[in-house]
């Protein structure tokens, strides 16, 4: 997982999203706050209810949710499902979310014609690398270098099925960075939904509405300003829907943000297209995958991308701060 902050909640700031707060106090619903490490960061949960008991209860449902998901996408935690995947090349008996979360990441992989690939995890370990060493080249890693990475992408060569997964090819290496927030933040609404919760916003980095805010209005949401720091850009009026932000500004691997963790697969470079990309979807798992897609995407070709996922949208940000709106 990244190690942006995240949150699940009523107000709060996350990577290119930020909650406008105070709405809930000011209608009199009790708000409860956990603080503490989720997702391998720092951060803070917010549940409106009635009954400040049941809101502990369901909170703390949610972190059981989002540990046990963690076991099976992190790639820091030596023992989850998916380090032991890159680590041997092959998992037998896989646990069924990583299945699941595999062959819907290799769904979009085809669907956007490979913008979406999740082997592009070799490339992060050649430009995390490169960085970290003491006098690294400004210029980025050698052609030669980033060639042979480039030449383990390829999300056809991934085997999933449910007893098995494994690679076609020595060296390659999964990473769910760009969907697993979105899938997590899935299920935990889910678990809140099971839990009998109609109006619910989470937030884990990416956002999903469920309902409506307690008031009878839409979710407001605000647009981080990719430029300016603290600054919204815009909001967003949501219910019944899901909000993902894709920003290499975000986590650059240089001092000059020239590379960051953003990867186009077609040539192993970092992805320059646009500045940040939000997407507005059904889902969390949808909008946080196509928002990695769009982001090493021109112009023409994302509205083609988007075209083919219905009830979706897009906000794409130059590096100028004009923005392209994109509405399937």
């Amino acid at each position: 997982m990244t190690t942006r902050r995240r949150f699940l909640g009523i107000a709060a700031t996350a990577a290119g999203l930020a909650l406008l707060p105070g709405g809930l106090r000011a209608a009199g619903v009790p708000v409860r706050t956990w603080r503490g490490v989720a997702l391998g960061a720092d951060s803070v949960l917010q549940l409106a209810h009635p009954d400040p008991a049941e809101a502990d209860r369901l909170i703390a449902l949610c972190l059981e949710e989002v540990a046990r998901l963690e076991r099976v996408f992190s790639l820091y935690q030596t023992d989850s499902a998916l380090a032991r995947l890159n680590r041997d090349g092959v998992l037998d008996a896989p646990p069924a979310d990583l299945v699941r979360l595999l062959s819907e990441a290799a769904a979009f992989s085809r669907r956007t014609d490979g913008a979406f690939d999740p082997t592009v995890q070799p490339l992060w370990q050649l430009y995390a690398g490169h960085f970290a060493r003491p006098g690294a080249d400004p210029a980025g890693p050698p052609e030669a270098v980033l060639r042979a990475a480039r030449d383990l992408v390829d999300h056809r060569k991934l085997r999933v099925e449910p007893g098995r997964v494994a690679f076609a090819g020595r060296g390659m290496a999964v990473t769910l960075n760009g969907i697993a927030q979105g899938y997590v933040t899935d299920r935990v609404s889910e678990r809140l939904r099971a839990e009998g919760m109609t109006d619910v916003l989470v937030d884990l980095g990416e956002i999903r509405a469920l309902g409506h805010h307690p008031s009878g209005r839409p979710w407001s949401v605000g647009l981080a300003d990719p430029l300016v720091d603290g600054r919204n850009a815009g909001t967003l009026e949501i219910a019944d829907r899901a909000v993902a932000t894709s920003g290499g500004y975000g986590t650059p691997f240089d001092p000059a943000g020239r590379f960051t963790h953003l990867f186009d697969p077609a040539t192993g470079g970092c992805a320059q297209e646009w500045l940040a990309v939000t997407v507005l979807a059904p889902d969390a798992t949808t909008a946080d995958a196509l928002s990695t897609a769009l982001s090493v995407a021109p112009e023409a070709r994302a509205a083609v991308l988007l075209d083919r996922f219905p009830g979706t949208a897009a906000r794409l940000t130059r590096h100028d701060g004009s923005v392209l709106a994109l509405r399937a």
